[in-house]
């Protein structure tokens, strides 16, 4: 890999890395969970950046691996998260210090989101972003009508599950 195309990497996930926290966020229950899926993501944001085409939008690309990053290590694992060692990356990447606060403020939707499926969790993940429709189906790779029908049907199973 030439040094330009690690730096643009390595910059626009600092740039973005909230993203990647929020979808840490939402598929780990603990601090070490959150840690080692962050790192297994960026792994693969890093081995997938050189096919980046700049079709989408930089930030609409690291959803899509991010969610299916994290969607596919949920269900090898069944909640526990592997990582591959991969000592090769010779860059260091600045953590902000990860303020939480606004979303624990979330907690009892989070809980009710935790329930659905993992395709429904990154539908809603998305629209709680204020992504709208045409993103949503863009980052899933599903229609936009479908994104409409799914989520409305989520809202309507979230509903059920905050007021029993």
């Amino acid at each position: 890999m030439n040094k330009q195309l690690e730096h643009n990497f390595v910059e626009l996930l600092e740039k973005h890395q909230n993203i990647v926290h929020k979808v840490c966020r939402l598929y780990t229950n603990n601090e070490n969970a959150h840690n080692d899926l962050f790192q297994e993501i960026s792994i693969q944001l890093w081995k997938a950046y050189p096919k980046f085409r700049g079709d989408a939008k930089f930030s609409t690309w690291m959803y899509r691996v991010s969610l299916n990053t994290a969607i596919t290590l949920y269900r090898k694992s069944k909640r526990r998260v592997a990582t591959q060692e991969f000592e090769g990356v010779q860059f260091k990447i600045k953590a902000e210090e990860y303020d939480d606060t606004e979303e624990r403020q979330l907690k009892l939707l989070y809980s009710a989101v935790q329930e659905l499926n993992d395709i429904d969790k990154a539908l809603v993940f998305l629209y709680l972003e204020d992504k709208n429709y045409k993103e949503i189906s863009e980052t899933l790779g599903i229609s936009e009508v479908n994104a409409r029908v799914k989520m409305n049907r989520i809202k309507t199973k979230l509903r059920s599950i905050l007021n029993p």
